[in-house]
């Protein structure tokens, strides 16, 4: 996995590297307001909270939650210099797809997510509620637009940022088609990971189907909007896909597909999955004053399932990765 292939480490072209120059900028500025809002609130700023919020409730989980967010986000920043500076090429392979993949996990249903939101919302529906339990709004509506598009503009420079850098450094590890890679080549533990994590995907994939088809048992009145069954069902898509994907992978099915395509699959589903998942699920976990605040059962359940699911998917494709990257280092 830390093997540097020699196109690698020679001097991209001159088109290449002022595109990369170029996406670094924009995700930069892109972190900007969302990192302007969170030290703004983190100092005590009420910008873009109304009156009678619940945000104003908790100052210290606002401090800490923001606080957290914050770091987060600084590391869309750190990931755009490694991956356009020359010191990038040396740092460990576990240690930048590590963090790749949970951006991606994190950001790919923001992605999704907020476009099919306003989708929704255009055409007459509803969208996620944005309220606590007293119907009071705890940000302002213009916070969510300035925040999820910095988030999108985020997510589509870092993922051509690393494109531009893997495919000089690993693209060897998803060349050639699935009927290309031998026959046993994912190994029988991570063969029953693979099917263990699709058998477990089917109780959050039944759960969020029916919750996208307009079921409400186990939901909060917040939850029961056309936006958030929207949401839903981009969620069966993304556990649908780390299966797939994982599953093409490890017996070697759709053997005409090219490797790239179940692999990104599994990457993107898997870490949506379980980023995702244990995201919400942490929120889940949170004390809350009002119990109309906190998540039912099901939806832990559901949330804790799901982050399962997407991390033994995700083994899975790591495991496929470090088999690929060994076989290329004994080849003469």
């Amino acid at each position: 996995m830390t093997q540097t292939l020699a196109p690698a480490s020679a001097p991209a072209p001159g088109r290449t590297a002022r595109t990369r120059r170029l996406l670094r900028a924009t995700a930069i500025v892109a972190c900007l307001p969302y990192l302007g809002l969170k030290v703004a609130w983190i100092a005590g700023s009420h910008v873009g909270i109304p009156d009678g919020s619940v945000l104003l409730e908790h100052r210290v989980a606002m401090a800490v939650g923001n606080g957290l967010t914050l770091l987060l986000d600084s590391c869309v920043i750190v990931l755009t210099l490694v991956l356009t500076r020359p010191w990038g090429l040396r740092v460990p392979g576990w240690a930048l797809a590590f963090p790749v993949w949970v951006a991606t996990g994190l950001l790919a249903p923001i992605m999704a997510g907020f476009p099919l939101q306003l989708l929704t919302r255009a055409f007459g529906g509803d969208g996620v509620s944005a309220s606590g339990a007293g119907g009071e709004p705890f940000l302002h509506s213009w916070v969510f637009a300035v925040v999820y598009t910095g988030f999108i503009v985020q997510g589509l420079a870092l993922g051509a940022l690393f494109v531009l850098y893997a495919r000089g450094r690993w693209g060897h590890l998803w060349r050639g088609r699935v009927w290309d890679l031998p026959v046993g080549f994912v190994g029988a533990p991570y063969k029953a990971l693979a099917v263990v994590g699709a058998v477990l995907a089917s109780f959050p994939v039944a759960v969020r189907l029916y919750w996208a088809c307009g079921g409400t048992a186990g939901l909060g009145d917040g939850e029961r909007t056309a936006g958030f069954r929207v949401l839903e069902a981009m969620h069966v898509a993304f556990l649908a896909a780390a299966v797939a994907g994982t599953l093409l992978l490890a017996f070697r099915g759709a053997r005409a597909l090219p490797v790239t395509v179940p692999l990104a699959s599994a990457w993107v589903g898997s870490g949506a999955a379980a980023c995702w998942g244990g995201w919400v699920l942490l929120a889940a976990l949170l004390p809350a004053d009002d119990s109309a605040e906190r998540p039912t059962a099901l939806m832990t359940f559901t949330y804790a399932g799901q982050m399962t699911v997407g991390l033994l998917l995700a083994s899975v494709g790591a495991h496929f990765l470090a088999r690929r990257s060994a076989r290329a280092r004994v080849r003469p």
